[in-house]
């Protein structure tokens, strides 16, 4: 989870900074965060652009993990993220191959609980409260 909370801060986006990492067979094979299109001028360039109280310039951290890795790397691999995934991003995660989902920060998104949506996909999903991160460590106390 470290890994994740470090690649949130290349995060191009003021109001939330989001990082995962897709692992499979203890080998990191994608990082991503929520940042502006390749091309297109980001939130700290241009400012936010507020939907229903979202921002909508970005693409989100787990988008760019499953745009910028292949579905061999993603077949039965785990997806560190740093928040709890949107449901757009949960339908992609189930549709990835993803195995496995764990984060450490809720954010609610409405009426969907996308944590039991993964699992009602078949998605193991695990919540690693921060407080259970010893300094310094991706790991449970």
């Amino acid at each position: 989870m470290d890994i994740a909370m470090m690649v949130s801060a290349r995060s191009t986006c003021p109001r939330r900074q989001v990082g995962a990492v897709l692992v499979r067979d203890r080998e990191i094979k994608a990082t991503g965060y929520n940042g502006a299109p390749r091309g297109l001028p980001d939130c700290f360039e241009v400012g936010c652009l507020i939907e229903n109280g979202h921002c909508v310039r970005t693409v989100h951290a787990e988008q760019n993990v499953i745009l910028f890795s292949n579905r061999a790397d993603r077949d039965g691999a785990t997806l560190y993220v740093t928040d709890q995934p949107c449901f757009t991003c949960a339908k992609m995660i189930a549709n990835s191959g993803i195995a496995r989902v764990v984060y450490s920060r809720p954010y609610p998104h409405g009426p969907v609980d996308t944590a039991q949506y993964l699992r009602d996909a078949g998605i193991a999903v695990d919540v690693v409260v921060p407080s259970m991160l010893p300094p310094g460590t991706g790991q449970p106390a």
